[in-house]
């Protein structure tokens, strides 16, 4: 079950998305995001208030690894940007920023002093793992949602269109993982040397049988 919208904020009530709404969810989701707030980031913005759709999200998720920067900060700003102009921009930076960066000063403190303690190194282990499986959910949402748009568009007569668009997915997201996690490639060689193809492939898919 999806946890209720904060107060005020109406699930897919983009209309009267403000500044202030901006700010009070990316600090929500700054706050609860332990082990990385993407996954959180997804959850909030695809699942509860529905300000995005899957595909929404991975295009800009997509945008905001090859942009310098850290990549929430890249998609909040661009969100904020969306729904509020500048000022929500700058209100989706702050909310991811500042409550954060107050927690983070506090824990390195306590760290400091308490960081070699087996119970704590016990607890972070264990955070480690769950993080790991919220990063792993949220990429499996993502390639199914892609999936599952083409099964909704494909009709009698775009089975091939179908057949095409989900091998070449299948195909970059196969040689992405590889490059990444096995060859331990570089993040931008790995965005060079299949983005630009990929994204030729896909035109060419399009054009050929839409």
């Amino acid at each position: 079950m999806l946890n209720p919208p904060l107060p005020g904020l109406a699930v897919n009530d983009t209309a009267s998305i403000t500044s202030w709404r901006l700010f009070l969810v990316f600090s929500k989701i700054a706050m609860t995001g332990f082990g990385g707030v993407m996954p959180f980031a997804y959850r909030a913005l695809v699942e509860q208030y529905r300000w995005l759709t899957a595909e929404e999200f991975a295009r800009y998720l997509a945008l905001s690894q090859v942009l310098p920067g850290p990549t929430i900060c890249n998609v909040a700003l661009m969100i904020g940007k969306r729904y509020a102009g500048i000022p929500g921009a700058l209100a989706a930076m702050a909310g991811l920023i500042i409550a954060p960066f107050l927690l983070v000063i506090a824990l390195g403190v306590a760290y400091q002093r308490f960081g070699k303690l087996a119970m704590v190194q016990d607890a972070l282990t264990g955070m480690t793992a769950v993080a790991a499986g919220l990063v792993l959910s949220t990429a499996i949402k993502m390639a199914m949602s892609l999936f599952g748009k083409n099964a909704q568009g494909a009709g009698p007569d775009k089975s091939s269109l179908f057949n095409s668009r989900t091998a070449l997915q299948a195909a970059l997201m196969t040689l992405a993982f590889a490059g990444l996690a096995l060859l331990k490639f570089r993040l931008i060689i790995v965005f060079v040397l299949l983005a630009l193809p990929g994204s030729v492939a896909a035109y060419f898919l399009k054009d050929k049988n839409e």
